[in-house]
């Protein structure tokens, strides 16, 4: 009775899409958290199917329990426990972010346990300041590298980072520092295969950045990186589809209350569907009273307090039953509503929206697996 309808094949879509927009570049998909809600499993072994080049996620979890699924292609995993056993991690063949020299120190260590020559994508800090090493750090961090290169322990495949999007001329600070960062690898004469650095958005909008591989993350969803842009206006198809059934109808008089707090109120002789979907479902509270669903083709406004496991909405005199669907968001070229409009509802951006999708909901996977 509650279903997140997941399409491959706007996947796929969406990846070849984004390949239009950089051409030339290798694509990294990015599967971490659960493939943004839409099960990073499945979807990973599409886009592998695909000629993906690279999947990145998070962690070394996410990464080992891909490669136990049987993903081959090369994975690149980021973001580490300060002291992180890497061994399982390089005895799999994960690439492994690095953004300090104690994280390159448990590399080695965990290289020389396993008898393989780790890869290693460095992380700098070009202005997001989250992981990676400063601009101040990297000469450091580069002759540290250069030190266990020379011990046959690493070698860096990547270097890489991270733009913050707040604006056109903060990211033009970032792609010089990161230029930067990369010209003083090849001083010490590391000579990374792959440079990257944008993200979805990025890679719609600095093509002078995309360098050797762009990370592709919201956009291989559907979903637009930018709020004042559909996803439409790229070419791209939302793959998440959330729905959930009727479970029953009921008529109320006027003047009734609905739900906690009585934020709504019958106005008129009318009724009521239950839908079994709440918060403990992914979908915001915040959004009672600001949100729309779809059934039967007809937008119905969520006008009372979303509760833990459901919801409650006046359909009037609409012709709504038991077991009919209710779209909470899809497609909206199919005329439902989409993640944006419910994101824009919770005052939030659709990666949150599609992220947060979980608790009871079943995901069903449609197109060619």
């Amino acid at each position: 009775m509650r279903e997140l309808v997941i399409n491959l094949d706007a996947i796929a879509a969406n990846l070849a899409t984004m390949r239009g927009h950089a051409p030339g570049a290798k694509v990294c998909g990015v599967v971490k958290a659960n493939a943004y809600g839409h099960g990073m499993v499945p979807v990973a072994l599409r886009l592998q199917a695909e000629g993906i080049d690279y999947l990145g996620v998070a962690d070394l979890t996410e990464a080992l329990e891909l490669r136990a699924a049987g993903i081959t292609i090369p994975i690149l995993a980021w973001l580490h426990d300060f002291n992180e056993d890497f061994v399982a991690g390089v005895a799999a063949d994960i690439q492994i972010g690095v953004s300090t020299i104690a994280q390159l120190d448990l590399v080695a260590k965990a290289a020389r346990a396993t008898g393989k020559i780790a890869q290693v994508h460095l992380k700098i800090d070009t202005g997001l300041s989250r992981n990676g090493a400063t601009m101040a750090e990297l000469p450091h961090l580069l002759r540290a590298a250069k030190d266990w290169i020379g011990q046959n322990l690493i070698k860096v495949t990547g270097i890489f980072s991270h733009l913050s999007s707040t604006d056109a001329a903060s990211d033009l600070i970032q792609i010089e520092r990161f230029e930067l960062a990369v010209a003083a690898a090849a001083e010490l004469g590391i000579h990374p295969e792959l440079r990257h650095l944008t993200a979805s958005d990025g890679s719609l909008s600095y093509p002078q950045a995309h360098y050797d591989m762009v990370r592709i993350g919201v956009a291989l969803y559907g979903l637009s990186p930018f709020t004042n842009h559909t996803s439409a206006d790229y070419g791209l198809i939302p793959a998440m589809t959330a729905t959930a059934s009727v479970v029953q109808v009921k008529g109320v008089p006027a003047g009734e209350g609905v739900s906690y707090g009585y934020l709504y109120r019958t106005s008129a002789d009318t009724n009521l569907a239950l839908v079994p979907v709440g918060y403990a479902e992914g979908l915001p509270r915040h959004v009672s009273g600001r949100a729309s669903v779809s059934i039967n083709g007809v937008s119905h406004h969520l006008a009372s307090r979303i509760a833990m496991d459901q919801f409650v909405i006046d359909v009037g005199n609409h012709e709504v039953k038991p077991g009919d669907t209710v779209v909470i968001f899809g497609d909206p070229a199919t005329g439902v509503p989409a993640a944006d409009d419910l994101a824009a509802a919770a005052e939030t951006i659709n990666y949150e929206i599609v992220t947060r999708m979980g608790g009871r909901f079943k995901r069903r996977y449609v197109g060619q697996a």
